[in-house]
């Protein structure tokens, strides 16, 4: 069974985005985080931003990456809504650790944070909706 044959088979609250328009989505957030991350990491090389940030930043970077894995990979949803959880937390981190240093890096994780934040509502709804299954 295909990951979309799968993920068509789990119960999903009526609001669920179709799977192309959350593509879209990323596709448009990978670019921001691609930039912001490495702006980021590069500061930090360089000494200009302590290192406990960007570990910060890697650890969400890590969890982000996984997601998929876990979620399409193991189709476990459960530990993907542990991961999503990590993914939001490690981020609302790294907001509020970069702001001192770069505001405009914090600034740029809004739209980041807000389909975080839906994405994580979705998965603790998927979660829910499929406990017996």
């Amino acid at each position: 069974m295909t990951f979309l044959q799968w993920y068509d088979t789990l119960a999903k609250p009526s609001w669920t985005p179709a799977p192309g328009t959350i593509s879209f989505i990323w596709t448009l957030l990978y670019p921001v985080i691609a930039v912001t991350f490495g702006y980021v990491f590069l500061q930090s090389f360089r000494g200009k931003i302590p290192w406990k940030i960007a570990a910060l930043f890697a650890v969400n970077l890590l969890a982000n990456l996984l997601f998929m894995p876990i979620f399409a990979g193991l189709r476990h949803v459960s530990l993907a809504a542990v991961d999503i959880l990590i993914v939001w937390a490690s981020l609302l981190g790294c907001i509020i650790a970069i702001w001192p240093f770069a505001r405009w890096v914090a600034i740029a994780q809004a739209p980041y944070f807000l389909w975080v934040s839906i994405a994580m509502v979705l998965q603790m709804a998927i979660v829910a909706m499929n406990w017996n299954s």
